[in-house]
This record gives C-alpha cells, sequence and structure tokens, in this order.
C-alpha cells in the first residue's frame, strides 16, 4: 500500500527537504515546507494567494536564506529528515486526509492545514495574516463544490465501513511486521551476547531495540495489535531453507534480512497511520544496517586474525641491524603482522621499501601493513593500512583500499574503540600503554585503557606502546591477548629469539 499523496504534495515534500538542505539548516523544519508550498503550482499556494501570501512576501517579512535555485523537479530521495514539528503537521494533514475519506490522496492544501493547526512560528505568521482553519476549510469546500447538507446516510456508511477496513488490514501488517522485528533482533542478540560475548555490540544492540518498542507507541496503545494468526494464510507457506541453518552465523545473518524487511515494511505501512512513525522507524533502519555491519565485520575478523598475536611496528632506523634481519628472524619466531612505519622516506622510497617488505612477508607468511598511506597500499599490494585518531577516516582509507584490505585504528580512549567498532575498523590498537622509546606520547591510556576494552570490545584489539619482555605479563594480566611492538625486536641483539620469547609469554596461560 502506498502513501497516498498527490502529485503536488510529492513535489513540496521533496522541495522542502531541499530548501533545507540548501540553507544549511539541519532538518527539515515548518518554514520549509511554508516556503515550498508558496513556491508550488498547487491549490494550497493559490489558497496562501487569496491572502496575499506569495514567495515575494515571504522572503520580505520571514527573511529567507538565498539558496541555489531549482531548476528540475525536486529530488525526492534527499534524505535530511523532518525534525518533530515538521512531522507533527505531516500527521495533521494526513488526519485532514482521513476525515475526507481514507481514499483520498493527501493534497498541498491537507499540508496547508497541517501548518495552521500545529503550534510553530508559521502557523502563528499564517494567523497573524488572518487564515484560521474554520475560514479556509469553508474555503476548500467551496472550491471542490462540496455541498453543504450532509451525504446521504447509506454513502457516508460504505465510505467509513471502507476507511475502517483499510485502516483494520493495514494495522494487521503493522503488527505482523513488528512481531518479527522483535524475534529477529532477539535473535541476532543473543548471537551477539552469547557467541561473541561481546558487550559493546549487545549494549548497543539493546538499547536499539527499547527504543523500537518505544517507537511503537507513536500508533497508540496497544489495542492497534490485531494480528489474527488463524485467518492469516502465511502461517501455512514455507520453504524448505526455512528449516535449514548450516552455521550459527548464518542464523544472525538469516534473521538480520528478516528484521530489516519487516523494517521497511513498518515504515512504509506505517506513513498511512502515522509519518512521524515512518520517520522513526526508518532512522533505526539505518542504525541497524549498521550495527548488522559491525556484528559481521568483527566475527569475520576474529576468524581471518585468529592466529595473529605479535604485531612487529618496522622502522628502519630504529632496527639495530637492519630492517631485513628484524623482519626476516621475527616473522619465523612468531610475528603474524609487519607494519611499515616510516616517517622520514620520501614518495619513492616508501614505496620500494613497501615493496620490498611485501616480497618477504608474503615469501614467509605474514600481513603486510602500512601506516597512514593507503595509496601505498595499493601500489604495493599490502595487506591493509592503519591510521590514527588525526589520519584519514576508515570510510575514506576504505573508498581507497577497497573492499577485502584490512584497515587498523589506533584508539586511546573507551570512546574511540567503541566507535572505531561501528566505523568499520577490521582491528584495533589499544594504547599507548607504557612509555615508548620509538615513539613520543603527551599521555598514557595505560593499563586501565586495556582492561576497558577488554571487558568490552572482541573485535581483535592490539595493546601497543612501551610493551617489552619486561611488562608483557601485566599487558596479559589486563586482557590483552595481542600486542604490537617495535624496539623490543627492532633494537634486539637477535631480533628472533626476542620475538620468539614475545610469543611464548603470549600464548602461556595468565597466572
Amino acid at each position: 500500500m502506498e502513501l497516498l499523496l498527490t502529485e503536488a504534495a510529492r513535489r513540496i515534500i521533496a522541495r522542502a527537504r531541499h530548501l533545507a538542505s540548501e540553507s544549511s539548516a539541519a532538518d527539515v523544519e515548518p518554514l520549509h515546507l511554508l516556503w515550498a508550498l508558496v513556491a508550488d503550482e498547487s491549490h494550497g499556494a493559490d489558497l496562501l494567494r487569496e491572502y496575499g501570501i506569495t514567495d515575494d512576501v515571504l522572503k520580505q517579512e520571514l527573511d529567507l536564506p538565498v539558496v541555489h535555485e531549482l531548476t528540475s523537479s525536486p529530488d525526492e530521495g534527499e534524505s535530511l529528515a523532518m525534525n518533530d514539528t515538521a512531522r507533527d503537521i505531516l500527521s495533521a494533514a494526513h488526519r485532514q486526509r482521513g476525515d475526507e475519506g481514507r481514499t483520498v490522496e493527501l493534497g498541498s492544501e491537507h499540508l496547508l492545514f497541517g501548518l495552521l493547526e500545529v503550534p510553530s512560528k508559521v502557523s502563528a505568521w499564517l494567523d497573524h495574516k488572518g487564515i484560521l482553519l474554520d475560514t479556509l476549510s469553508e474555503k476548500v469546500k467551496r472550491s471542490e463544490g462540496h455541498p453543504s447538507t450532509p451525504l446521504d446516510v447509506d454513502i457516508a456508511l460504505n465510505a467509513v465501513s471502507r476507511a475502517v477496513s483499510e485502516e483494520t488490514e493495514t494495522l494487521r501488517i503493522l503488527d505482523a511486521s513488528a512481531n518479527r522485528a522483535r524475534e529477529g533482533v532477539r535473535v541476532v542478540e543473543d548471537y551477539v551476547r552469547f557467541v561473541l560475548d561481546d558487550a559493546h555490540l549487545t549494549r548497543l544492540l539493546k538499547t536499539w531495540r527499547h527504543e523500537f518498542t518505544e517507537s511503537l507507541s507513536l500508533l497508540g496503545n496497544e489495542t492497534w495489535i490485531s494480528r489474527d494468526t488463524q485467518a492469516d494464510v502465511g502461517t501455512t507457506v514455507t520453504t524448505p531453507s526455512e528449516f535449514h541453518r548450516p552455521a550459527l552465523l548464518s542464523v544472525v545473518q538469516a534473521n538480520g534480512k528478516r528484521l530489516e524487511e519487516s523494517l521497511r515494511s513498518l515504515e512504509e505501512y506505517g506513513k498511512v497511520i502515522n509519518a512521524q512513525f515512518a520517520g522513526v522507524v526508518e532512522q533505526l533502519r539505518y542504525r541497524f544496517y549498521t550495527l548488522e555491519k559491525a556484528i559481521l565485520n568483527t566475527q569475520f575478523n576474529r576468524t581471518r586474525l585468529t592466529d595473529c598475536r605479535l604485531y612487529l611496528l618496522a622502522t628502519a632506523d630504529l632496527c639495530d641491524h637492519g630492517l631485513g634481519p628484524a623482519v626476516r628472524q621475527s616473522i619465523p619466531a612468531g610475528v603474524s603482522i609487519v607494519q611499515m612505519r616510516e616517517k622520514n622516506l620520501n614518495e619513492r622510497q616508501l614505496l620500494e621499501q613497501a615493496r620490498l617488505l611485501r616480497s618477504w612477508t608474503r615469501e614467509l607468511g605474514a600481513l603486510l601493513i602500512i601506516n597512514d598511506r593507503p595509496d601505498i597500499v595499493v601500489l604495493s599490494d599490502a595487506d591493509g593500512v592503519h591510521v590514527g585518531q588525526d589520519d584519514m577516516t576508515v570510510k575514506d582509507a576504505r573508498k581507497i583500499i577497497g573492499p577485502n584490505k584490512l584497515i587498523g585504528v589506533s584508539t586511546h580512549t573507551i570512546e574511540q574503540a567503541r566507535q572505531a567498532v561501528i566505523d568499520g575498523a577490521d582491528y584495533l590498537g589499544v594504547g599507548p600503554v607504557f612509555r615508548s622509546t620509538t615513539k613520543e606520547f603527551s599521555q598514557f591510556a595505560g593499563l586501565e585503557f586495556v582492561k576497558q576494552v577488554a571487558a568490552e570490545i572482541t573485535l581483535p584489539w592490539f595493546a601497543i606502546g612501551g610493551i617489552n619482555e619486561k611488562n608483557i605479563s601485566q599487558v596479559i594480566e589486563a586482557g590483552a591477548t595481542r600486542v604490537a611492538v617495535s624496539g623490543a625486536i627492532c633494537g634486539a641483539k637477535e631480533p628472533g629469539v626476542a620475538a620468539r620469547g614475545l610469543g611464548t609469554t603470549l600464548r602461556s596461560p595468565v597466572g
């Protein structure tokens, strides 16, 4: 069932979004709706002109900003959301349309009714201009040829019966979709809670679920729930694939898609009952897409990096015996990831060194990460890039290196770590834990930060910063199972022996 909008109403709503965007507003406000209405050739605009309200009057009296003029129809796909008052205006317009019969399309005149009915600066200004709801209603009736006497009783009863029937059918759809959504999110939440054991993602899902439940109150109290299971023809329609799930992850994937489909159905059919509800569900749907991606990304990288425990930050100037011996000796001794971290090389030297490291790591079976430079990743065919808090974002780096390579993110607070998970990082650097001989830090996150991340996040992460054979046990006791080191290997007399010792400690049980 599509939302019943006239072409004029569609144009006006789309134009309002465009005007809000062009004027750098955070969202669509009542003024944008009025502005779009006046600018359109429609019944509602004609009614306003009868009161002397034109585009020029708006610009003079309401101090409208200068925006780019449309040369074609506005884009209905613009995503700028309505603010609460604008959503109330659309709801009021829907009610006015509903008073005239559910099959009546919502038109520009209904939008004008909404602007008048919902308290705002716009409604106060329209009232000041002498436009009253009752007077406007009479004008609309006369212009549309409505009789002043009541309609025949039989016709009125048929119209009401049809409207009630359509509303009941819509509520059945909403009820079924809400049930599917609640069931789906519970299945996903159970996996994150009991399989991933991820407190951060579990908390986000629980918050999402509570907000979804609250959104249903916009449809009224629970008397709207009207599902009749016995009369539902869909309960007897099944497919063999519904009863086969090859692995736990396939359960999560199937229920994630089930939830998204339910949210889309709630959003579309919800527009018939309450436009504000539809808008809230739309935003919840987008948020779940992000959560679903973070969940699947966490599981995928836990598998991909399951054997990666020791990470070497390699800088040629800090390797006492040269970069080659440090890398070539430490990989067979337990290093599984090498990051090229060079600050003093020019572009050509960077690429040459990256390609050399690529040949060594590929030969010996380790991953190669390039610090800060996604372009060098692509040119050297490295396995990924590592970025800091002040470097390129995960989103922008992903555009350069593609969907399959790794992106690591340095984090220094629990808030940064949580955000990196949602942003799509494949692994985290957590620190600095101790003072380092290879990099200066003004502040130290310390072991407390390691404990915080260990308690919340199961996306692979590496404790980093001043870790060596003397203090690695403290890091492990704080909850780390992976570490990144530099001087502990590069500055050692025998890099292979140092790497083997660190790896042995990592594999040893705590305590």
